[in-house]
């Protein structure tokens, strides 16, 4: 009887026994099958070498398959992924530079936690997408991004003028800092989605109360702020990038201020350790490590009977290290009971939003069984918690949308760590028992 092999694999290469028992145990046929040994001339690795000639893609040729990568990918959690899976497939003639693989890393960073040859996906994946945007091989919902971006300064495609259209009919007062004519100890980096999207809104409006309530002399850029460009940047559209940055940087520049506070971790990121290298160097905080420093101050006295666990943001928490300020503000809510998911701080699982993969879920959907953020919010309502806290604005969106395709929505609520604690100050209208 002729056995089946992989199409890939020559039939003259497989060696196997038709009858064989080892201690009483028939292993005769494909159960003993072994493979002869295949030397790295067996393969074409022209694939591979395209990429590993890459000004950042060097680390893809030093993987040796040992896979520790694969078990902690994300997306291999909900389909077929991981560095050591895409190596394989580059010494197989995958063209990465136009397969959808190139698009599904969210570029968390728990490949490269764990790899013991630092295998960078961080610095691959936008190296090969730069060639692809360069060669017009973007998929469609990012392309409409990258021109929003480009056109308005926000991925929303929202006019700049109304980003400051949030504070309006505010009961506290949010300056501008064009107007206020003088230096602020605190410049907030308001961001997009808090500044445009509905429940991004909520989060801003409830962190100003916050921030009012501990007396912060604060501003906002308004109009003058565009997209901090990190997202962009990782989604391979680096001239965008720079344009982004090289704006920020002469607004920013131009006033003077003590912190740079930003509400997303992906700004954060990007004045950390992008926009250095540009000329614009800030003492930058998330709002997070300002509210954690501030703790002592806030006299939160509202009882907020919620069970809560948390989801690290993976810009804050691996890519940064920070992972005590949000839980720290988490445990200090008066009435609060706060349990972990099983995935958290170093091992925490990826909402799906980083790398430019916050606007490709439909390309996620021709490859995956589900969202990485329906994933997460399964995981979330597995710990019985009745809320999921969360402090990026990618994810409130995310998980929400997340909640209701997976027929949570009597079971989790998602909320900004701005909002609970606003309610357990009394200064807003969100139900704290």
């Amino acid at each position: 009887m002729t056995s089946k092999v992989n199409p890939k694999v020559e039939p003259d290469h497989v060696l196997e026994l038709e009858h064989a028992v080892i201690d009483d145990m028939d292993i005769s046929g494909h159960w003993n099958r072994m493979f002869e040994q295949r030397v790295i001339f067996d393969y074409d690795i022209g694939q591979l070498d395209r990429v590993t000639d890459l000004d950042g893609g060097e680390s893809m040729g030093w993987c040796y398959q040992c896979g520790q990568c694969v078990p902690v990918c994300p997306v291999d959690h909900v389909g077929s992924y991981g560095p050591r899976k895409i190596f394989r497939n580059l010494q197989l003639g995958q063209d990465l530079f136009t397969d959808d693989d190139l698009w599904l890393c969210t570029t968390c960073a728990n490949c490269l936690r764990v790899c013991p040859k630092e295998v960078d996906m961080l610095q691959i994946m936008p190296a090969v997408r730069k060639e692809a945007v360069l060669a017009g091989g973007v998929p469609a919902e990012l392309q409409d991004v990258f021109e929003k971006t480009a056109r308005y300064g926000n991925p929303l495609g929202q006019n700049a003028k109304r980003r400051a259209a949030w504070t309006k009919g505010l009961d506290v007062e949010v300056p501008l800092i064009s107007e206020l004519g003088r230096k602020v100890d605190v410049l907030w980096w308001v961001s997009d989605y808090p500044a445009y999207h509905p429940r991004g809104i909520d989060a801003s409006r409830a962190l100003a109360r916050v921030l009012h309530h501990l007396g912060v002399d604060f501003a906002i850029l308004g109009a003058e702020e565009r997209h901090d460009g990190d997202s962009m940047l990782r989604a391979g559209e680096t001239g965008l990038f720079e344009m982004l940055a090289e704006h920020n940087i002469e607004v920013l520049n131009n006033y003077e201020f003590d912190v740079l506070l930003t509400t997303d971790p992906h700004a954060y990121n990007a004045f950390l350790h992008e926009y250095p290298q540009r000329g614009g160097t800030y003492n930058v905080v998330h709002y997070t490590q300002f509210l954690e420093q501030r703790l002592d101050e806030l006299g939160l006295s509202e009882t907020i009977d919620r069970t809560i666990t948390f989801h690290d943001p993976c810009y804050l928490g691996r890519h940064n290290g920070e992972y005590d300020a949000p839980r720290s503000l988490i445990d200090a809510l008066p009435g609060s009971e706060f349990v972990e998911m099983w995935r958290n701080r170093e091992n925490g699982y990826c909402c799906g939003g980083g790398g430019g993969g916050m606007w490709l879920d439909g390309l996620a959907a021709d490859n995956q069984s589900m969202r990485l953020s329906e994933k997460r919010v399964l995981e979330a309502v597995e710990t019985g918690a009745d809320t999921l806290c969360v402090v990026c604005p990618y994810e409130v969106s995310r998980f929400e949308d997340a909640v209701k395709s997976t027929n949570n929505d009597d079971k989790l609520e998602v909320l900004d760590i701005a909002e609970l604690l606003a309610a357990a100050l009394g200064l807003s209208n969100a139900q704290v028992g």
